[in-house]
């Protein structure tokens, strides 16, 4: 009874009708229960009906306008539950509605529909005029089961959505995972409403006291990519390590094919391999990008082969980004949505590119240059990012576009997945955190393919100098992860793109001179 009474005080000294305050009472109804009635068939008559049919997709609807548009025919075609009246309104149109929605520019028909509202006790929202509002529509995040709906009391409905976007963004897809699996175990418990309370909270206790996190309690889900990647990794490893043998070790001549080995490795370059792996999969894995920009303009500053800088680099890459995207992936940094969208488009492109590359190895010497001047506007583009203050642009609308060409440009060229995919993403208001993991995770699966596409046409690799790429990126990559979001960017923008831009401004000016000599 002291808990009762408690509340009751509570209630009583609560301010009434603040105006600095919301005082809205937040109900989710069960619409597809009532009759809805709207009156309005323009382009806000269309946001409410696709509001209303995305949440409650069965809701019996009655629409009334003097003009209806294509888009709302559109949806009513494909829904039986919505009638359309092309007329003026009418009062009779309230006898069979239990709430109402108005979508007119006209104030005093508006104010005519509220009248007629009012009469009959029935609830109505009109669009964009507060004070004619019994409710308001909230912007809402929905994930499976699990609905939040935000409201600003009518003051900005563009705030509202952009919080919508931020909290989308924040709550992972498994959402919906975790609440089937509290169902499941608030059914198994028994007892009244006190003692069920009571049991669930002494099983998140345990779970609190072992430190679980969600990343744990979805691990079953979260094993299947990291199951994919690892077996991945394993095929691709075998299949170098069978080349490597069956090249560099005569099967007839296996003891002498030992002896024989020392003479391909040549230390120097295994060590400036291996430095330019772990520097490159450090950038990489912190900041999205780098990886195949650091790689390639160094392996064209010593001379290498357009077409064979693409293939070492996308060898190595394979490793360094699939330790990188299984890392991300178990520290709970990836958007699945984000991640299939990217991932085939990604491997269309990379395997065009790589063909392309190929045929284009017998005018290396003129394909260096483009290529350099390719890398030199990479350096300049991640040189710029860190003095421009960020914008926030339109959304990205087809990232599959966006992914196919950063695939190919990163087969063909050697590198610029990540600086063009993740930099554009990061532009267009999405999350860092998991921009960067999920375009790791699909960069594993697109450097693959590149990286078989080379293996077939080439007939090989060079197994030495590609173990040191691969070796170096594998230390650093669960290190970047782990530091990812953590670092200074703008230091680290500004020493890449320097770096960048004077490699490649080497290795144009060799390859001019050398052009101009023969």
């Amino acid at each position: 009874m002291r808990d009762v009474a408690s509340i009751e005080d509570k209630a009583l000294k609560a301010p009434a009708n603040s105006e600095n305050e919301n005082n809205l009472f937040p109900i989710f109804l069960k619409l597809e229960n009532l009759r809805l009635l709207i009156v309005g068939g323009g382009h806000v008559g269309w946001e409410k009906l696709h509001a209303v049919l995305q949440n409650a997709p069965s809701t019996s609807i009655k629409l009334v306008a003097i003009e209806i548009s294509d888009e709302i025919r559109s949806l009513a075609a494909k829904a039986s539950n919505i009638e359309l009246f092309e007329r003026p309104y009418q009062s009779s149109d309230m006898a069979d509605a239990d709430i109402v929605i108005v979508a007119v520019n006209k104030k005093e028909i508006s104010e005519y529909i509220r009248e007629d509202a009012k009469e009959k006790g029935i609830l109505i929202n009109v669009a964009d005029t507060p004070s004619l509002c019994d409710f308001y529509l909230s912007s809402i995040v929905k994930k499976g089961n699990l609905k939040i709906a935000i409201s600003t009391n009518g003051k900005s409905p563009t705030i509202a959505k952009r919080i919508k976007e931020e909290i989308n963004e924040m709550i992972p897809e498994e959402m919906n995972h975790v609440l089937e699996n509290m169902h499941q175990i608030r059914k198994d418990i028994h007892g009244d409403f006190g003692e069920k309370v009571k049991q669930l909270n002494e099983l998140t206790k345990v779970l609190v006291a072992k430190q679980a996190t969600l990343q744990e309690i979805n691990k079953p889900e979260q094993k299947k990519w990291q199951r994919i990647v690892k077996w991945s990794l394993f095929a691709f490893f075998f299949m170098v390590l069978g080349h490597g043998v069956l090249s560099l070790i005569p099967l007839s001549k296996l003891v002498e094919g030992i002896r024989e080995i020392p003479q391909y490795v040549d230390t120097k370059l295994f060590f400036l391999m291996l430095l330019t792996g772990f520097i490159a999969q450090m950038v990489d894995g912190s900041l999205g990008m780098g990886y195949g920009t650091i790689s390639t303009t160094f392996l064209l500053a010593i001379g290498v082969n357009p077409a064979i800088v693409s293939s070492r680099v996308h060898s190595a890459r394979v490793f360094s980004s699939g330790v990188s995207g299984y890392t991300h992936h178990r520290f709970g940094n990836i958007n699945k949505k984000l991640f299939r969208a990217l991932v085939i488009p990604g491997i269309i492109g990379a395997v065009i590119g790589a063909t392309l590359a190929y045929y284009g190895q017998a005018y290396s010497s003129l394909v260096r240059i483009p290529l350099s001047i390719y890398t030199l506007y990479l350096g300049y583009y991640i040189l710029r990012k860190a003095f421009l203050k960020s914008k926030t642009g339109r959304k990205v609308k087809s990232a599959g576009w966006l992914a196919s060409v950063g695939g190919f440009l990163d087969a063909f060229a050697g590198g610029g997945w990540g600086t063009l995919v993740t930099s554009t993403l990061i532009s267009k208001r999405r999350s860092p955190r998991y921009v960067i993991g999920s375009v790791c995770l699909a960069e594993f699966f697109v450097v693959m393919a590149s990286s078989i596409t080379f293996i077939i046409a080439l007939r090989g690799i060079p197994i030495i100098e590609v173990a040191g790429l691969i070796l170096g990126g594998v230390i650093a990559a669960p290190i970047a992860a782990r530091l990812v979001g953590k670092l200074p960017l703008k230091t680290m923008f500004i020493a890449i793109g320097s770096l960048v831009i004077l490699t490649s401004l080497n290795t144009f000016w060799k390859t001019l001179i050398q052009l101009l000599q023969h």
